[in-house]
């Protein structure tokens, strides 16, 4: 089984993150990048995949040069190699425009299934795993707290506000799954190790086929048009409580017609 999953590098999220003021994007050069935190949950469950059905797993970002850092993290957790689509052109793009560079680069690869975490969370849009099963003309198996599979079909276990729904499609597909899914591993120093060797595909928008006037910010069909930063916290109200604590709390929820 071929298996692909989808990483995307981020700004840290326990750092405070910030647009930047030259084009309303998100500033990532002013904070440490990791890899988005679901994400991770997405190479274990395609390394558990490997493990269980056999085969290779590709890791498969898009983003800048300096995306090459989360790439090797992912090999050290036991990938066997990676796509990275990495061009200037694509700074500022959107959903829309991310997932159709992520398909035209699956359609250069042999794969089975394709994993991705539920979201990101530097945008928590959580629709380019379908857009991506769109524009590739695939099943979608999306939120998934368990997998498996049987020859040609995979089965999910589905996450929904009452449970969880069973939702099978069949190969090729692509699946989305959320961090309840299993327990990511940590690279070993063996692994470390390994993937300074592991090969690394470096694609930019013309070795895929892409116009770049398709993508970008300027093509992008939202946009930040005006930004400004919160306002310092103000100092809050204290209610002494001298046996009308209960109706001082009401009279200032009333004056803020909160009740």
């Amino acid at each position: 089984m071929n298996i692909v999953v989808l990483v995307k590098q981020v700004p840290d999220t326990e750092a405070e993150r910030r647009l930047n003021p030259a084009d309303n994007t998100l500033d990532r050069a002013s904070v440490d990048p990791v890899i988005n935190y679901i994400d991770e949950f997405a190479i274990e469950e395609g390394l558990q995949l490997k493990e269980a059905q056999g085969g290779e797993v590709t890791i498969l970002t898009v983003g800048p040069e300096r995306a090459t850092e989360s790439i090797r993290k992912a090999l050290s957790m036991g990938a066997d190699k990676a796509v990275h689509v990495s061009d200037a052109a694509i700074h500022g793009s959107d959903a829309i425009a991310t997932a159709k560079i992520i398909a035209k680069a699956l359609a250069r690869l042999e794969w089975d299934v394709v994993v991705a975490g539920s979201e990101a969370t530097d945008s928590r849009s959580a629709i380019v795993p379908a857009l991506v099963a769109e524009a590739l003309g695939v099943p979608q198996l999306t939120q998934a707290r368990k997998v498996s599979v049987e020859g040609a079909t995979v089965t999910i276990e589905r996450v929904t506000d009452t449970g969880y729904d069973r939702v099978q499609g069949a190969t090729p597909a692509v699946i989305s799954v959320v961090e309840k899914i299993n327990e990511p591993r940590y690279p070993s120093f063996k692994g470390i190790m390994a993937a300074k060797s592991k090969p690394i595909d470096v694609l930019s928008l013309a070795d895929l086929g892409v116009d770049a006037g398709e993508v970008g910010l300027s093509n992008a069909w939202s946009q930040v048009v005006s930004f400004e930063n919160a306002p310092p916290r103000q100092a809050g109200q204290k209610v002494k409580d001298e046996g009308n604590g209960g109706v001082a709390i009401a009279d200032f929820l009333a004056s803020k017609k909160l009740v």
